[in-house]
């Protein structure tokens, strides 16, 4: 997977954090040589699954995130079109182009759509069309989401504001407080959980009154450390592990953690050094490291249940638990697919070859993952 380490704000950056930015991507460019992928082993089908339908959509954006809504699945690629697409068997239900090359999606209610656009325009679409659209006064990574008629922005200079679903006017913003000079250039994360927003803030899970944007609680699963800018950046990345109330989350580079979203309290934190967001079942939170290590530890304590190389530095995306399996996407267009109970590869499925979008996905009983190149593929068990 590849990470946009950080970018500034849109209300400007020191120049100390310019200078630090400068020397970390000077090193990148200058540093040893990456390491090869681990080469992927035989592997028997025992989790068997057919390929059911595939189509094309032009090049997606690694920030276009996919959103489902029960067999609907509503993609965006980068120059800007939104679609929906019936899992079940394929077909585009409906197209709407933005007219603007995109830098965050997609969020839907099953109805309504959001995008945002590289000139900071928040997008609302419909299979009627495009509904409205709203300047915003900082660049947005993060899907917009849609919920109880309204859409809700978690910007770059992490406000978080809510706007009308029917005319888009702006019903109230909440600013950050103490907002650090550096974000990272990647979906953060946005979610509703009961009648509470919950918003990634730097390295906290904040609960939010989507009524008016009052604060309810705020929960740390990583705080600022370092010297500089870029060692103190611990923003919270896109997806999340969702069970019942229980919200677990990864914070860039730094660590693991689950906070129960009906309290605000955080149940467990573990260091872990990944980019890429966790998901959970009943039983573990899955998540990648940096290097493509596949763990799980245990979802009530924290303490690790297992761990796998067998995908060493091949571009891993963050993982979905579904069924009996974890599956990961990687940079080379296949869909891994593990064992829940240790890490056991249980199958393989292949694309077009290039990169894994996000990760894959689940709309009804289809497995879906969308590549870098536009292809969207629908995989069904056997």
């Amino acid at each position: 997977m590849k990470v946009t380490v950080c970018t500034p704000l849109s209300r400007g950056l020191r120049r100390a954090s310019w200078l630090a930015l400068a020397a970390v991507l000077a090193a990148c460019s200058s540093g040893p040589k990456r390491p090869e992928p681990a080469p992927l082993a035989p592997v028997s089908a025992l989790v068997p699954a057919k390929l059911a339908w595939n189509l094309g959509m032009g090049a997606v954006d690694p920030l276009m995130t996919p959103v489902v809504q029960g067999d609907t699945v509503v993609l965006a690629n980068a120059a800007g079109v939104v679609q929906a697409v019936d899992a079940r068997g394929g077909q585009v239900l409906w197209r709407v182009d933005a007219k603007a090359p995109l830098s965050a999606g997609v969020g839907s209610d099953g109805r309504q759509a959001a995008v945002v656009t590289r000139d900071n325009a928040l997008v609302a679409v419909t299979a009627a069309g495009e509904q409205w659209r709203v300047r915003l006064s900082a660049r947005v990574f993060t899907p917009p989401l849609v919920a109880g008629e309204r859409v809700f922005v978690l910007a770059a200079d992490r406000s978080v504001s809510a706007y009308d679903g029917k005319t888009g006017a702006r019903l109230w913003s909440q600013a950050a407080r103490g907002a650090d000079p550096l974000i990272l250039q990647q979906p953060g994360v946005l979610l509703a959980v009961g009648n509470t927003l919950v918003a990634g803030i730097s390295g906290r899970l904040v609960g939010l009154n989507p009524a008016n944007g009052s604060v309810r609680w705020d929960a740390a699963i990583a705080r600022p450390r370092g010297i500089n800018e870029i060692e103190r950046l611990v923003d919270l990345v896109g997806r999340v592990g969702r069970t019942d109330d229980q919200v677990c989350a990864r914070a860039f580079q730094s660590a693991v953690g689950c906070v129960d979203a009906a309290r605000g309290a955080v149940q467990w934190t573990q260091p872990a050094d990944g980019a890429s967001g966790v998901h959970a079942d009943a039983d573990h939170v899955y998540g990648v490291e940096s290097n493509g290590r596949v763990q799980a530890w245990k979802r009530g304590s924290g303490e690790r249940a297992w761990s796998t190389d067998r995908l060493l530095h091949r571009g891993v995306t963050a993982p979905l638990a579904a069924g009996r399996s974890i599956m990961v996407g990687d940079a080379q267009g296949h869909v891994h697919l593990l064992s829940r109970e240790d890490g056991t590869l249980v199958n393989r499925l292949s694309t077009d070859g290039s990169a894994i979008v996000a990760g894959p996905f689940l709309a009804g009983n289809t497995l879906i993952a969308v590549t870098r190149n536009g292809g969207v593929y629908g995989w069904r068990p056997e």
